[in-house]
């Protein structure tokens, strides 16, 4: 290694020290319109370099302007927040710079990736013959997830790749990537099947049951169940249990997306939000989403290992030249040149422990109740989401929610955005960040009360 990298960690040091010192002054970048970032930022890149203290000024006027997502004033994202200890696993990634596809490159890294899952496939009761992999974020974890389901299937398609009349479901409320992954899968966007949400966001049942019925009885093939913990928008929970028993039936892979939510597995208060997870045939969450690990954190299990191999795993002989496939990660994961995404999540969890991050869970759960329980007690208010959501979702007075969002990032208040249910419009707050308190949650309210009483 350089001995450069000495000077210019230096260098990233006055940075972070610059970064945090604004935050903590300022709360949000200014925003800079699309048209004028060119104008106003030192991007160009020029045949000559620049000396270290230029270069230095150029970077830190980006970034100064970049938008803080750990900021106490930002509540736009399902993410927020960073923590201290998971920064340091990220950091240190990046300097070893392994890739994870094997063993012979990544090292005992192999077995930091593989306690994570070995732990979490023992929280939500997974069998001894489980398999995971950290997969690039919530849509790559859905979109292995469908593959592997249709190759399980339709295991003469994974050669073949013969067009097959499958289908697969998901609520109304899911998440985007189930159309796209669709498509990148050969199965089309118009064979999904988006089944109707209750009030509180919830997948029916009862439409799912009918609505595969009614493909079995049209001569389709029904494979795939994307069931949710966590909607983005209302965060809302799907009936797991009640779907697995439809999925069992008629032998349909059942897949949990828990991106947004998912880590209430390691809460003793929250994990009953997840029951029947240990029904599902793949779960997965994001821990960048609700405990403040750098993106991107995801964590995709299957109940059998030898489905990722049979979906995933290809013969390389110029890669997998040492050690047996339980330790060559390659075979089982989407990507070759995988980076390290375990050892964020590894240094959290060992600074912290099992219960640590259990806490975390339920911080996030007591700001969303703050923030529910000052809406219920203004009549200028009109709450639209339930109890146990980290989504709070509300109007103010007759204020436009679109109007309102976006005035308040215009003008460098807040950033937080807006959703849509069942026809109606709202403001969504995203209370994920630990860092705040209740008074931080009460002075979000303050800030959107005075910025709409005076300029709206």
């Amino acid at each position: 290694m350089s001995e450069k990298i000495f000077n210019d960690l230096n260098i990233f040091n006055k940075l972070v020290n610059d970064l945090i010192n604004d935050d903590q002054e300022k709360g949000i970048s200014p925003k800079i319109q699309t048209e004028d970032v060119l104008k106003k930022l030192d991007i160009s890149l020029s045949e000559n370099g620049i000396d270290d203290e230029t270069f230095k000024n150029s970077l830190k006027e980006i970034i100064l302007n970049t938008p803080k997502t750990s900021s106490k004033l930002f509540f736009n994202q399902l993410f927020g927040g960073l923590n201290s200890k998971s920064v340091v696993g990220e950091l240190l990634a990046v300097i070893l710079n392994n890739s994870m596809a094997t063993y012979k490159i990544a090292g005992p890294m192999v077995e930091v990736e593989k306690e994570i899952l070995r732990k979490v496939a023992s929280l939500i009761d997974y069998p001894k013959t489980f398999g995971g992999t950290f997969p690039t974020g919530g849509s790559m974890c859905n979109f292995m997830a469908l593959i592997i389901a249709r190759d399980k299937k339709i295991p003469e398609i994974r050669n073949n790749g013969k067009q097959q009349d499958l289908v697969c479901y998901s609520s109304q409320n899911s998440h985007y990537s189930m159309g796209k992954n669709a498509s990148f899968a050969g199965i089309g966007r118009n064979n999904v099947r988006y089944i109707e949400t209750n009030e509180k966001g919830e997948m029916c049942s009862e439409s799912l049951q009918t609505a595969i019925k009614n493909d079995l009885n049209n001569k389709l093939i029904p494979f795939f169940v994307n069931a949710t913990v966590g909607t983005t928008v209302m965060g809302a929970t799907d009936p797991i249990s009640e779907i697995a028993n439809i999925c069992n039936k008629d032998n349909i892979w059942l897949h949990i997306d828990g991106a947004f939510a998912g880590t209430v597995i390691f809460s003793k208060k929250y994990k009953h939000l997840a029951e029947g997870v240990q029904y599902s045939d793949s779960f997965c969450f994001n821990a960048h989403k609700t405990l403040g690990t750098p993106l991107s954190t995801s964590i995709l299990l299957t109940k059998d290992e030898q489905d990722l191999y049979r979906s995933f795993s290809n013969k390389a002989e110029y890669l997998y030249q040492t050690d047996n496939n339980d330790y060559n990660l390659g075979q089982t994961s989407f990507e070759c040149g995988r980076r390290n995404n375990a050892l964020k999540f590894w240094t959290l969890w060992k600074s912290v422990g099992a219960n640590g991050i259990g806490e975390m869970v339920e911080t996030n759960y007591s700001l969303s109740d703050i923030a529910r329980n000052y809406i219920r007690n203004n009549s200028d208010y009109k709450l639209y989401s339930y109890d146990d959501s980290l989504s709070v979702c509300f109007n103010y007075k007759d204020f436009d929610a679109i109007e309102l969002c976006t005035q308040l990032y215009n003008n460098n208040k807040l950033m937080v955005g807006y959703g849509e249910h069942k026809g109606e419009t709202f403001v969504r707050l995203v209370t994920i960040n630990r860092e705040n308190t209740k008074k931080d949650i009460l002075s979000f309210f303050k800030i959107l009360e005075d910025f709409s009483n005076k300029h709206l």
